[in-house]
């Protein structure tokens, strides 16, 4: 059964969506991301993928406290992005409840201090976040693709202890138009030991349920549950089921 991840992502310590990363799609949907996190705890969901969008046009941890707070009061095992470019941040991260953290751009742009952060921490807590546009690597918050490609750049740090990957396709973000699931196929095909994270394009249930049956591990949603597509109720199905 497939695992759901909700996201959260923070502007101002309030709970928005972008669309395929603009900063200027912004739109708020909660002033209180814990609400919206016990929300999700209730219907028995178990992880939470926390993104600090400040964070990640900044270039350091911005939205910490909310992470702290989203710790102390939920048991959702909290993975979290955004801004990590320093030990530091990764500490903060970390010592403010985050179980696991996702690195993206610094795979990318200094892949020594991402392999140093996966040998101090271990490959279950460090995931790698490989966010592509038309079948390249994309970073700095989506606003510059590089030459790299998507499967052979997991592939490299497959070989270098990865084990858990978020996949983003960026053309469908926000889109609500379904997921790129012959795209995750790929991937899964040529590694097929890889936790793989699917996000990106689901704007129904029935996306969640053709990504299950592509045996794909675990999806990441949002701006479809937001925005009503799926219902809090939906997620039952799968949430009870992973329970027997």
């Amino acid at each position: 059964m497939i695992e759901l991840v909700p996201a959260i992502d923070l502007i101002d310590g309030k709970c928005v969506r972008l669309t395929q990363g603009d900063y200027n799609s912004k739109k708020i949907y909660s002033e209180d991301p814990l609400e919206v996190a016990q929300a999700f705890e209730d219907c028995g969901i178990g992880r939470l993928h926390v993104v600090d969008l400040d964070g990640a046009r900044e270039g350091r941890i911005v939205n910490y406290r909310v992470l702290e707070k989203l710790a102390l009061k939920t048991s959702l095992a909290i993975d979290f992005g955004g801004g990590l470019k320093h030990d530091c941040d990764v500490e903060i991260a970390f010592e403010c409840g985050a179980q696991m953290v996702t690195g993206g751009s610094i795979a990318v742009r200094e892949p020594e201090k991402f392999i140093s952060w996966l040998n101090r921490y271990g490959n279950g807590k460090i995931i790698l976040g490989a966010d592509a546009r038309d079948g390249k690597i994309a970073v700095d918050g989506w606003q510059h693709t590089t030459d790299k490609m998507l499967v052979p750049f997991i592939e490299s740090y497959f070989h270098k202890g990865i084990r858990s990957v978020i996949c983003t396709d960026i053309s469908r973000d926000g889109m609500l138009q379904g997921p790129a699931t012959a795209l995750y196929g790929k991937i899964r095909e040529a590694l097929p030991e890889i936790f793989l994270t699917a996000s990106g394009g689901i704007g129904c249930i029935d996306d969640i349920v053709q990504l299950d049956e592509a045996g794909i591990p675990a999806v990441i949603f949002g701006k479809a549950i937001y925005e009503g597509r799926i219902r809090l109720n939906d997620l039952l199905r799968f949430t009870n089921a992973s329970k027997n």
